[in-house]
């Protein structure tokens, strides 16, 4: 889609705002050197984001034989952003001030039986509910909602277009959200909100290229070409987790064999310990947390059983990576999500050692493994950003119509035009 040059200014205004968060205080000078906009377009840009008060000025700093140069920083309590996890067993909610930390988090779980659409908003909007209270008067002024939930997921329309883990078609969730929550709504993928953390805040900050390897129940690959994030035609990119790993396979959700996902997701790593070891007193057969969680702990304790499947499932997981090396050339490969925080080192260890069994040597040895960084939830932090990007938008349509700049507010979930988020 062409973009227009409100989208364009939209999206010049985020990558200010962005830069800001990343290095307050800063001056318009470096704002300009980081951005590749000219100092007028970046001066003019930062008098609209003082007006929004999402930003303020903080005094001045010497320059080499000119004028003290002005600096900014972000205002954080200029505003409040909550970004909401919907996962297959738990709905993980944070908000945050304008600067992206953390003032209150809250968690409700999922249970087996509470896939149904009405179900999840139910608990999403107890989860908004919930933290805004427990942020108390950090809440008075929230911008907006992002939403990650697993999936295809058509965020123009606010649909969930395809969730194999709960076999949802066409669920219109954002609908469902908006009678229950009453703040601006913005609807994505955890692929997305997980690539945009690590470009913000994580292991991808600073890299071109870099691939976001989301393990959890479900699994996929979050994508960031070029220093910004990649959607594809239709925000599909990133579903490897559905990808070939072995053919006529284990059955997956999705109706396919063999999937990635069936290998190193969370039900893939419980049925590789029960292969193993069916009466193993580490599986919990109806609990993907507690299995996880209970493997990570025999691990680190050199248990054999726990070692064996951590790595088996390396294996499996090492090949599905390689074949991204090989295919992306990444700068670096970060393994996100509650799975990989959860088994931790002894994963990551096995999973550069199979790695390195498949990829091919070129573009191994430019390719770093780790695992993310970020010490809250990705997700969470990343769906935040949805809604900053929002806000800045539906100030800068006001902008347009009203010919002056106003706090923001609206109620639907938008597509992004500026093509930058991250």
């Amino acid at each position: 889609m062409k973009r227009t040059s409100r989208d364009i200014r939209t999206a010049n205004r985020y990558e200010v705002l962005r830069q800001i968060i990343a290095g307050s205080p800063t001056s318009r000078q470096e704002l300009a050197a980081a951005t590749g906009l000219s100092l007028a377009t970046v001066a003019t840009l930062v008098g609209e984001l003082l007006d929004l008060r999402m930003i303020t000025e903080v005094g001045f700093e010497d320059s080499a034989g000119g004028r003290p140069r002005g600096l900014v920083a972000v205002h954080p309590s200029g505003g409040a952003l909550i970004g909401v996890d919907i996962a297959e067993t738990y709905v993980h909610a944070e908000l945050f001030d304008l600067a992206l930390n953390v003032v209150a988090r809250t968690e409700e779980d999922l249970r087996p039986d509470e896939s149904r659409p009405e179900q999840v908003a139910g608990r999403v909007a107890a989860a908004v509910g919930s933290v805004t209270d427990r942020a108390g008067s950090d809440a008075s002024r929230v911008l907006g909602v992002g939403v990650s939930v697993p999936g295809q997921v058509d965020r123009d329309r606010g649909v969930v277009e395809y969730a194999a883990n709960w076999d949802w078609h066409d669920v219109p969730l954002l609908d469902l959200l908006a009678g229950r929550i009453p703040h601006p709504l913005y609807l994505d993928n955890p692929l997305r909100a997980c690539v945009v953390a690590e470009l913000w805040f994580g292991a991808a900050r600073g890299r071109e290229d870099a691939v976001v390897v989301n393990l959890g129940t479900g699994v996929g690959a979050g994508l960031a070409l070029g220093g910004g994030l990649h959607r594809g035609v239709s925000n599909s990119a990133g579903e490897w987790g559905h990808t070939t790993l072995v053919l006529d396979g284990r059955q997956c959700h999705c109706g396919n064999r063999g999937c990635v996902e069936t290998y190193v997701g969370a039900p893939g790593i419980m049925r590789n310990l029960r292969e193993r070891d069916s009466g193993s007193a580490l599986l919990h057969p109806d609990d993907q947390t507690a299995t996880v969680d209970a493997l990570a702990r025999a691990a680190a304790a050199d248990d054999p059983v726990a070692l064996g499947v951590v790595r088996e499932t390396a294996r499996y997981l090492g090949a599905g990576i390689a074949d991204l090396v090989n295919l992306l050339n990444p700068e670096v490969v970060v393994l996100s999500s509650w799975v990989a925080s959860r088994l931790g080192e002894p994963l990551l260890g096995e999973v550069r050692e199979a790695v390195a069994r498949h990829a091919l040597r070129r573009p191994l040895a430019a390719t770093e493994i780790v695992l993310s960084p970020i010490p809250t939830d990705p997700v969470s932090l990343g769906a935040a950003t949805f809604a900053l990007e929002g806000a800045l938008r539906s100030a800068g349509r006001r902008t347009a119509t009203t010919g002056r700049t106003a706090p923001a507010a609206g109620r639907a979930a938008e597509p992004s035009q500026t093509g930058i988020t991250g």
